[in-house]
């Protein structure tokens, strides 16, 4: 009689579980990853640009000319307006910079005398600055601008109209507004007037007070600059009275010594208080609505 076949076994799938396993980890690893990392406000808003601009039926591409998914461009992605930028920090010699942030795009103008001091009234020379910058960055974009005052450690004088130097640099901010939105306007209203009858331009668009927001940022920054270098300071006196008591230096070194670190804080702090007569325009990556 012929030989019954056995039956065929299936397969064993044991590698299945150690399939499984190495996901599960992998997935694991991933989320730990992801928890300990920071997300980034601007790449994270331009993601939510890019997703509402897909739900609304249309999505970028290249169909569409590679536009970026941030809602409107910066002023630094047209070659030309940066180098108008370029030329003007050239022109003012190291006192403007302009720097790319996750938020955007921020211009920091300072060691100018921008206000009369103690008050917001701006000077004849931060309005001939504000009006170069102003008119590239209003006029060339509408984006949202944000606009940051500043004060310096120095207590305000008793008849001060501010309550504190918190209120001074918000009515400083609030100055470069008003600035922007009614001295500039004016003035850019008759420069481009016949650009205006032709239809060109709308300084109501561009100037409109919708898309200036003034942020007071008081003195903090300074006084913890101050204080950091005050600290340093005092360590360095420390181990100069520590050589003193070891016999390692004489009274005379040591007085010397001193000295030379009063007149070190004394010129860093001049140099703070240049540094922090200053103006912050950040150009946001948010259309104004």
């Amino acid at each position: 009689m012929p030989r019954k076949k056995k039956a065929m076994e299936a397969p064993k799938a044991n590698w299945l579980t150690t399939y499984s396993d190495m996901v599960t980890l992998l997935l694991t690893f991933f989320v730990l990853l992801f928890a300990m990392s920071t997300i980034s406000p601007g790449k994270f808003q331009q993601i939510v640009v890019g997703l509402r601009t897909a739900l609304t039926g249309m999505p970028p591409s290249v169909l569409t000319g590679g536009k970026s998914m941030a809602e409107e461009p910066l002023v630094t992605s047209r070659r030309g307006v940066y180098e108008e930028l370029m030329r003007i920090a050239e022109e003012y010699k190291g006192k403007i910079t302009i720097e790319e942030r996750d938020e955007g795009t921020v211009i920091i103008m300072k060691d100018m005398a921008f206000f009369v001091p103690g008050s917001a009234i701006l000077t004849v020379e931060a309005k001939e600055l504000l009006g170069k910058i102003g008119r590239i960055i209003i006029e060339h974009t509408t984006n949202v601008l944000q606009v940051y005052g500043y004060a310096d450690d120095q207590p305000l004088p008793p008849d001060s109209i501010y309550a504190s130097n918190w209120h001074l640099s918000a009515a400083r901010a609030a100055s470069v507004v008003q600035f922007f939105t009614e001295e500039l306007k004016r003035r850019r209203t008759v420069e481009r007037l016949a650009d205006i009858r032709a239809g060109r331009f709308d300084p109501e668009y561009f100037y409109d007070p919708k898309r200036f927001v003034p942020i007071g940022m008081g003195d903090w920054a300074i006084k913890n600059e101050i204080e950091a270098f005050r600290k340093s300071i005092e360590l360095e006196k420390q181990t100069l009275a520590d050589k003193l008591s070891r016999n390692e230096i004489t009274y005379s070194q040591y007085v010397s010594e001193v000295n030379k670190l009063d007149r070190q804080f004394d010129e860093k702090l001049r140099e703070l208080r240049a540094l922090y007569r200053r103006i912050d325009i950040l150009i946001k990556r948010e259309k104004a609505k």
